[in-house]
């Protein structure tokens, strides 16, 4: 008898879940409150107004509306020049 497993079958099934990251609404949809508009790792997106942001940096609407999308250029305290996206909820009126 073999003292191993045929190989492969013991060296399988250790992948992790995926963790379905992304942009959830895009620009020019319409969100209710609540609704969460990105998922990420880190503070790649910034909330803008009417955006709330949670503990693992989720983006989700504070009010309801249409969801907007925009470029900011911003300076780090060394110095350093960066370029945000910033996600902005307009209030419906």
């Amino acid at each position: 008898m073999s003292k191993t497993k045929a190989a492969g079958s013991s060296k399988n099934g250790r992948d992790s879940q995926s963790k379905r990251l992304g942009v959830k609404r895009y620009g020019g949809q319409t969100v209710a409150t609540g609704t969460i508009l990105l998922r990420q790792r880190g503070s790649k997106y910034e909330a803008g107004e009417n955006v709330g942001t949670g503990v693992d940096y989720t983006l989700y609407a504070t009010t309801a509306g249409s969801v907007a999308y925009k470029q900011v250029r911003k300076t780090t305290f060394s110095g350093k020049k960066l370029r945000k996206t910033v996600v902005f909820v307009q209030p419906a009126n």
